[in-house]
Order: structure tokens, then sequence, then C-alpha cells
């Protein structure tokens, strides 16, 4: 329970950090809103055309008789919009930092620098196009990883009771530890770290994961609010890298970083 405690307070100490840097954080929106714009014209779009699509994919259904092609085609119509918009949270922050790759690697880096003893920051030294194809790669392995979750847990979503009470919740502790591997991959890459020792990392404390991405997993479910969270977020995510790592960290975090010293 105090590491659910120490990944919120890791959060907010992300946010904080970014607060008292009002030119990263200005420059921080700019991928987020971007993103934004392109899956809300993609949801729009799915919204306008999305019974068509429908009707076009399923001509074995012309024939009935009414109102059952009218009823199944629009409830098909609802489950792909469902499944988009559950799409669309799911990948909404690897795209995010796709499309914000060099801002948020110097973000991380600052965070890095700001809070280290020693005042240095670890650097891949890696070409830019080279940490592109890492990233990229690597946020689609998450994305597929997501989604067969997704679907399962959309499955017993139909499952009476468990399924409107249960099921929700253990949603939004997976979607938050996917995004907090999303979002400490940049601080973690940026170190050499594979995503198959990241994984293990955030497993190992899952409950201090859970403290930190669940929160913004609730957040997240309103694409407006995550622009803004978002440069907070990758900042906090760093902190907690550190900690995953055993760094000392100064600054910011040190007071998260000490406890967890303290009961290693």
């Amino acid at each position: 329970m105090r590491d659910l405690g120490a990944g919120f307070r890791y959060l907010l100490a992300g946010q904080r950090w970014v607060a008292r840097h009002g030119k990263q954080f200005g420059f921080g929106l700019l991928p987020g809103l971007i993103t934004l714009v392109l899956y809300v014209a993609a949801l729009v779009a799915l919204a306008l055309w999305g019974e068509d699509f429908v009707t076009w994919a399923t001509p074995f259904a012309d024939d009935w008789s009414s109102p059952w092609a009218g009823l199944f085609r629009g409830f098909l119509t609802a489950v792909l919009f469902a499944l988009g918009l559950l799409l669309s949270v799911l990948t909404f922050t690897a795209v995010t930092l796709l499309i914000g790759q060099p801002f948020y690697e110097n973000l991380s880096e600052k965070v890095d620098r700001d809070v280290s003893p020693d005042g240095t920051a670890p650097e891949s030294g890696l070409p830019l196009l080279r940490e592109l194809w890492i990233s990229a790669r690597d946020s689609l392995r998450i994305v597929v990883r997501a989604l067969l979750w997704a679907v399962l847990l959309f499955a017993l979503g139909f499952v009476p009771v468990l399924g409107q009470t249960v099921v929700p919740v253990i949603g939004f502790f997976v979607t938050g530890f996917f995004l907090t591997e999303e979002l400490t991959a940049v601080a973690l890459q940026r170190r050499g770290v594979e995503l198959r020792e990241r994984l293990g990392l955030l497993r190992s404390r899952k409950t201090l994961v859970w403290g930190f991405g669940t929160p913004l997993a609730v957040a997240f479910l309103v694409p407006f609010v995550a622009v803004f969270l978002m440069p907070g977020a990758v900042a906090g995510a760093t902190l907690m890298a550190r900690d995953l790592l055993g760094e000392e960290t100064a600054g910011d975090g040190a007071e998260e970083s000490e406890e967890e010293g303290a009961r290693s």
C-alpha cells in the first residue's frame, strides 16, 4: 500500500517539476495536441461513416426481415465505435510519445540533470532515427499486449455483475501498467534498458506502477486532460525510473527514493 502512495507522489512530483519550468510545459503540449486532433478526426469519421462500413461488411444481412438487419448493424456500429474509442485510449500515449520523441527525450534528460546529485544525465548515444525506430518497435509490442488484454476484458464485460463492477476496475489497473511502461520507457530506453528488462522491473514493483499509472488511466479517459498531463507524466516517470534502477535522487522525488531505500 505504501508503494501505491509512492507511485502517486512521483506523478505529482512530475507535475510540480513542469509547473516550475513553464517553457518545457508549453512545448510539451504540442505533441499531445497534434495527437488529439488526429484522434478526434478519426473518431468523427468513424461516427459519420461507421454505419456505412458495417453495411458494406455485412451483405449477408441485406435480406433479413425488419427490424433484425437494422438492430444487428446498429449493434455492430456501436461495438465498432466503442472499440475505436478504447483503441484511442490505449494508444494515445504511445502515439504522443512517438510524435514528441525529441522533446520528451530532452525533457527527461533535464529532469535527470535536475535531480541527479552530480548534475549529469545518461545519454543513449544513438542517432535520432535509431531511437525513433526502437521507440516505435517497442510501442507496437506494448500496444499488441494491451489490445490482447482489452479484447479479454471486453469479453468479460458481458459477464453479469462482475462485468459491470470488477472488470472495469481491473481494466484501469491494466491500462495504468501499460501507460507507465510507455512513459518510463523514455528514461529507461536512454539508459539502454531493453523492453523485456523494463517489463521485469515494472512487474517487480506492481503496486508502485499502479499508484503512478492507474490515476493517469482514469484521467486519460478525457483526451484533452491527457494533453495537459503528458509533460508532467514524462517528468514523473523519469523520477520513478531512477527509483526502479536504484539511482540516487536529490530534489524532487528525493523523499520517495529515501523511503524506498529505507525499506529495501
